[in-house]
């Protein structure tokens, strides 16, 4: 039997989709998870990925939610990150 890694699994398109199959915003997930806006947003933009006991509540929350991810063909690919640029007047 293959085995994942569980953080592997938790990839920007992947949270995204739980989280709108949840039809939470990042604001309302990330209080379910005990975490920042920021940081579901940096998950979601593969900027960062979660870790320890966030991987373990995202589990458990696709568990509970019967959440089946399904990626479309192609769009394993990397997400972009998208730089800030800083306006000057």
């Amino acid at each position: 039997m293959e085995q994942k890694q569980k953080g592997d699994a938790w990839n920007g398109r992947r949270i995204r989709a739980l989280r709108q199959h949840l039809r939470l915003t990042q604001s309302q997930l990330a209080k379910e998870l005990g975490t920042r806006q920021q940081t579901i947003s940096e998950w979601e933009t593969g900027l960062y990925k979660p870790r320890g006991t966030s991987v373990t509540l995202l589990n458990l929350i696709a568990e509970r939610a019967a959440f089946q991810y399904k990626p479309a063909r192609g769009s394993e690919t990397k997400l972009p990150i998208i730089k800030k640029q800083r306006i000057t007047s």
